[in-house]
C-alpha cells in the first residue's frame, strides 16, 4: 500500500531533489526499508544502524508523531502521509 513519504530539504538531495516520494510497507519501518531500496542514500540518515529512530529526526503519520503511537511499528495505511522532520534545538 503506498504511502507518501515528505522530505525535508537536506534530504531531497537523497531523493534526485523531489519534496515528496511513494513507498510501500504496512509499518513505519517497511516504509523505511522501501525508501532505501529505492533511494540508497537515505540508508542511516533517518534509522540508525541498530533500528532506531535517529535522535534528532521527527516522524509523522499525518499528524501524529510515531514516538507517542509504536515508534516503527507504527500502522500505516494506504493514502497516508510521512513527514520526516529534522528536530530543531538552541537556546
Amino acid at each position: 500500500m503506498p504511502v507518501e513519504v515528505r522530505l525535508p530539504t537536506v534530504l531531497r538531495q537523497h531523493a534526485g531533489g523531489q519534496a515528496s516520494v511513494k513507498a510501500n510497507g504496512e509499518t513505519l519501518e517497511d516504509v523505511f526499508v522501501d525508501l532505501v531500496r529505492q533511494f540508497p542514500g537515505l540508508a542511516g540518515q533517518v534509522v540508525t544502524e541498530d533500528g532506531a529512530l535517529h535522535k534528532f529526526v521527527n516522524v509523522y503519520r499525518n499528524d501524529d508523531d510515531v514516538r507517542y503511537l509504536d515508534k516503527l511499528a507504527t500502522k500505516v495505511a494506504d493514502g497516508d502521509v510521512i513527514s520526516i522532520l529534522p528536530a530543531v534545538a538552541g537556546g
